[in-house]
Order: C-alpha cells, then structure tokens, then sequence
C-alpha cells in the first residue's frame, strides 16, 4: 500500500496512526458484535473483554466463540483459534528481518502484527517500516478492545448484530486488504494459488487448516 514517506521512527509511528484509523473504526464495530455473542455465549463481561485484551485477533476470537457456544470444550475452542491464527507465522517470517534486537525485544516488537498494519507497512522491496505497523495498530487495538467492552456491557440494548449488518464487516475488511496488495504483480499468482488451495480444502478440512495450507503460496516470494 503506498503511504508517506516518513524519515523518522516518530513520523513514521505518526504516519501509521492515521493509516490505522479507517481498519480501527470497522474493528470497534465488529468487537462490538463479538461482545454481543460472547455474553450470548455465556461469557462473562470480564472475560470477553480479557480475552479482546489478550488475543486481539477477531477470526480467532469469533472462531473460538463459535466452538464454545456449540458446547465444545476449552481445548477444541483454545486449537480452533490457533489454526486461525496459523497466518502470523508465514507473516512473523517476513517481518523478522526487519525487527533489531535479540529474540525477546524481536518477538516483543512482533505482537503488534496484525493482518492491515502488517500489509501497510510492507515495502515492494520487502522490508518493513515497523514504526509504521506499531503505530497503525494502536488504534487499532483501543477499538478493538473498546468495542468489546461496549458489546458486553451494553450489548442488551443492540439486540441481534446480524441485524445491522456486522457479519459483513470481516470478509469486507480482508477484501479490501486483498485488492490493495493485488497491485503489485508478484503477488497475483500467490493470490491465486493461496484461493485454490483454500478453496479446495474448505469442504474437507477442519476450520483453520485451509488457511494454514493456503499460507505455503507465499513461498513463492522466495523466487528472485
């Protein structure tokens, strides 16, 4: 995605603000909605709200919520949102060469990642500005967070989200990622291989699998 330059760490962090702002804004509205179904679910206030704190990653939040509110254990639901998941490992790889430090201050740095920050800040050359992905997610995370909080507190008086349409929020939200990357040419075909792979594994695998498998289409990008 094209973005200002920003010499700076402090420009760059700036910078990513504002970027962040749109992806924030469609975040609060869907912790919204997760806050809603967790107390549904039979959560507490406070542990939706922790969870939103601590995982701060909707498809695996949404995807462990589902597990739990079908009667599945702890176990099915804590594996369910690690395949979902799965995605930030082909990403932490990227990403690591661009980190300094030794490997407690790189993974550190590392847990701001997530899926538009990560995409804003990747360079065609493929090194990352991380001071633009720290700060892309920051208000990210308040309205995430935020927006569980709303959801869980007051979800009473929103009734059904399906009704205002959250639902849709999500897959719009990694479309609109998908087609800024689509710009560069070298990720069409990774694109296309990643939609196969997942497409041909959705009806057989368990949730989480066909992302994970999809993920190897990035090992194209080795190619010089």
């Amino acid at each position: 995605m094209d973005r200002p330059a920003s010499p700076t760490a402090h420009g760059s962090f700036r910078v990513g603000v504002r970027a962040g702002i749109p992806y924030a804004l469609a975040g609060f509205l869907v912790s919204l909605s997760f806050g809603v179904l967790a107390r549904d679910a039979g959560f507490s206030a406070l542990a939706a709200i922790v969870m939103s704190a601590i995982v701060f990653a909707g498809s695996a939040q949404f995807a462990a919520l589902s597990i739990v509110a079908a009667g599945g254990g702890i176990a099915a639901a804590v594996a369910a949102a690690a395949m979902m998941n799965s995605r930030f490992l082909p990403m932490g790889i990227a990403l690591a060469p661009s980190l300094p430090g030794g490997p407690l201050k790189r993974a550190a740095q590392g847990q701001p990642v997530v899926d538009a920050s990560w995409a804003m800040a990747a360079s065609p050359d493929g090194s990352f500005d991380r001071w633009f992905l720290f700060g892309a997610t920051a208000p990210q995370y308040v309205t995430w967070v935020g927006g569980t909080l709303v959801g869980a507190l007051a979800g009473g008086a929103l009734g059904d989200p399906d009704r205002l349409g959250l639902d849709a929020l999500f897959p719009t939200f990694f479309l609109a990622l998908l087609l800024a990357e689509l710009r560069e040419p070298r990720a069409r075909p990774v694109a296309v291989l990643g939609g196969i792979i997942a497409l041909a594994l959705v009806p057989v695998a368990p949730a989480g699998i066909p992302v994970l498998v999809a993920s190897t289409a990035a090992l194209l990008g080795l190619r010089r």
